[in-house]
């Protein structure tokens, strides 16, 4: 995939003066942030989202092919794109679609398209100034527990600590900063690092985001009682300091927002389980073999690649992307007796 992809040097759709064609669902909620899964391949077994074992399946699309479905999503006016995985940075040509993306141009804002990246960081060292250089605007590192021992004991990946520290600190240099952690928790695996984080957010100038388990592993072993509420949490990080709530970046940001009193550190709190934001979503998902899933808990994808395929011109996806958003979901429904896990664990979906 070269620097001029003959899919996005084509003419550019023309889009009505007033702006109708923004995606809107049927609940009213405007649809502004992409997630793109490049690949469901990982490099790391993490006890809440695989099995551990050699049978996942392997599924990714020509870098040309996302390319083309994300200029028609920002032509509906998508304004955030986050590319995940599975492992991002596995993916060949990662550099050359993080070139071709920087190029849209929304037709609503002013802005260039924010692009954002979910790394478990691995990786991540050697990348992080091509990854800038690119046009990567942001970065977000897994990271479960702040001792080697814990972390290996998650990510079932021996030396794999030390390559992420590395690779927050790379980031920073880059000026992909300030680098956003995100911890997954759950009792009895992690949920003695609470205080520890807190220190690592003041300590390293990053933001901890705090991440409630949710009901998305392919060993399909969640239950209520493994979930850190964001009560407890609050609880826990009180006790390190005490807590100041700060305001949203926008209203339909997922998590709750803290830092401390002396004006320290900053943390998150996503809590999707004990108080679900569902109301404010503005996103929706693109999986790695070139799906769309209007919430992670949906029992159903809608194909987008097969209809490109076939001949498709831009106009035709862009009907049939808004036809689908108008049909999102309202709500999860963790924790209702009639609550169904997703046809899809969290790997195949994307981050």
């Amino acid at each position: 995939m070269g620097h001029a992809s003959p899919i996005l040097d084509a003419a550019p759709l023309t889009l009505p003066a007033t702006g109708g064609e923004r995606l809107r669902d049927g609940h009213g909620r405007l649809i502004t942030d992409l997630r793109l899964s490049v690949t469901d391949r990982c490099n790391y077994r993490c006890v809440y989202c695989r099995t551990g074992n050699d049978g996942a399946q392997f599924s990714e699309l020509p870098l040309e092919e996302y390319a083309r479905l994300l200029r028609v999503f920002v032509l509906l006016g998508i304004e955030k794109i986050r590319l995940t995985g599975g492992e991002p940075l596995l993916r060949a040509g990662l550099l050359d679609l993080i070139r071709e993306v920087a190029t849209l141009k929304s037709k609503f804002t002013p802005q260039p398209i924010d692009i954002a990246l979910t790394t478990n960081g691995h990786l991540l060292a050697p990348m992080a100034q091509g990854l800038k250089d690119a046009g990567l605007s942001r970065i977000t590192i897994s990271m479960d527990a702040v001792d080697p021992e814990t972390f290996t004991r998650i990510t079932r990946v021996p030396g794999s600590f030390e390559r992420v520290q590395a690779g927050i600190r790379a980031a920073q240099a880059a000026g992909l900063g300030p680098v956003k952690i995100n911890c997954v928790l759950l009792r009895g695996f992690n949920d003695g690092q609470i205080e520890a984080f807190a220190e690592f957010s003041r300590r390293e100038s990053v933001i901890v985001r705090f991440i409630e388990f949710m009901p998305l592993e392919e060993d399909r072993t969640w239950t209520p009682e493994t979930v850190v509420p964001l009560a407890e949490i609050v609880a826990r990080l009180n006790r390190v300091r005490p807590l100041v709530a700060l305001p949203a970046n926008h209203p339909s940001e997922t998590a709750r927002r803290f830092t401390f009193d002396d004006g320290v550190g900053e943390i998150g709190i996503i809590a999707p389980v004990s108080q679900p934001f569902c109301g404010h979503c503005s996103r929706v998902r693109l999986t790695s073999d070139g799906k769309i899933r209007t919430c992670l808990f949906s029992q159903f994808d809608h194909d987008l690649i097969g209809p490109m395929r076939r001949g498709a011109s831009d106009a035709e996806l862009r009907k049939r992307i808004q036809g689908i958003i108008e049909k999102k979901e309202a709500r999860h429904h963790i924790g209702e007796p009639d609550f169904l896990k997703p046809s899809r664990s969290m790997v195949h979906i994307g981050g």
